[in-house]
């Protein structure tokens, strides 16, 4: 009996935009599995989400939170639209399924803002966590090789953006979505005044340890990384001098988040969480944290959309989310894939 030949490599690898060369050949595809192994926030497994404090994201509201990775990445910007209730896409209800809409459409703006970016990719995986949680890349102006599908793995394979240009960013972005409510938590980079002699060191310092700083990109993001398959939950990876009980908890990114939100008074917003209360915030994640002064308008796409802007171009309620985001829908409380993405 004769092995089932390798399937022939797919055309797309002689696409520009396809980043590898040369001999390539395709992985045997494994069996498929009886029972597929639970998601972070699944069963007996923690939701890190639900466990992170608002200090671990770059913007929060009554009902979404947006937070980015660790640290710079090679695309110019990479973030991730979360809601605060413990669910997945297709369990969201009316109000929640409206608003994440608008959220998508403000917050792809608030991207395509800033300088050097042509496109945002917008993508849902969702095989890593069932906390619904949906990803924004900037692709870079100018960079045709890495428009369409392997822009995830572009960001792997570029040089991160330095982290002064990143904070900055971040802060942009946080700026122009609390200019429509909620609060935003990334500040800017603070100036460090220096003498020339001591710039030229520092940068040479600096750059060492990014370069022997482990890249951590969308690809190898573990909240995307689903876990193998374990004949039950007592099987699945403990991590070294943890207790044995905690074999259920998330390790997949060393990082197990043991605090939990805590004082929240949320208020009515009006749109999207405009009166919380100032919480302390972040996660494993590492994000920047304290909260900016009321940034001023962020400059950028200044045009207007009838579904999140009034008459008179300002940011009014208008769509049936907003209408309804201050009729005190309960919080909740409740990054990559292996795979090529379309």
């Amino acid at each position: 009996m004769h092995d089932t030949p390798p399937p022939s490599v797919p055309d797309f690898t002689q696409w520009p935009s396809f980043p590898f060369e040369g001999d390539l050949r395709v992985k045997q595809l494994d069996e498929p599995v009886a029972v597929e192994p639970p998601r972070k926030g699944e069963g007996l497994r923690e939701c890190i989400a639900c466990n992170a404090p608002d200090d671990a994201y770059i913007w929060v509201g009554e009902r979404w939170r947006v937070r980015a990775m660790d640290r710079p990445t090679g695309l110019p910007m990479v973030l991730i639209l979360e809601s605060r209730s413990h669910l997945d896409l297709g369990d969201l209800p009316n109000l929640l399924a409206a608003e994440l809409g608008v959220m998508t459409v403000r917050l792809e703006r608030a991207i395509r803002s800033l300088d050097g970016v042509a496109r945002v990719h917008v993508n849902r995986w969702g095989d890593g966590s069932a906390h619904l949680h949906m990803w924004f890349l900037a692709r870079p102006y100018g960079r045709l090789q890495l428009r369409g599908t392997f822009l995830s793995l572009w960001d792997s394979i570029l040089p991160p953006i330095s982290e002064s240009q990143w904070r900055e960013n971040l802060a942009h972005v946080a700026a122009w979505l609390a200019e429509f409510g909620g609060r935003p938590l990334a500040e800017p980079p603070r100036i460090q005044w220096q003498t020339p002699s001591s710039i030229a060191a520092q940068s040479s310092a600096e750059a060492a340890a990014a370069a022997a700083e482990e890249a951590v990109s969308v690809i190898e993001s573990a909240e995307e990384t689903p876990l193998p398959v374990m004949e039950n939950e007592a099987d699945l990876p403990t991590p070294p001098g943890a207790p044995a009980d905690a074999a259920a908890e998330d390790t997949a990114t060393g990082k197990a988040v043991a605090e939990t939100r805590s004082n929240r008074a949320p208020g009515d917003d009006g749109i999207l969480g405009d009166g919380l209360d100032r919480e302390t915030d972040r996660d494993t994640d590492g994000q920047p944290t304290g909260v900016a002064t009321h940034p001023e308008k962020p400059a950028g796409d200044h045009d207007t959309d009838p579904a999140t802007s009034g008459p008179d171009g300002d940011a009014a309620g208008t769509t049936a989310a907003d209408e309804s985001a201050g009729t005190g829908e309960g919080n909740g409380d409740t990054v990559t894939r292996d795979t090529v993405r379309g």
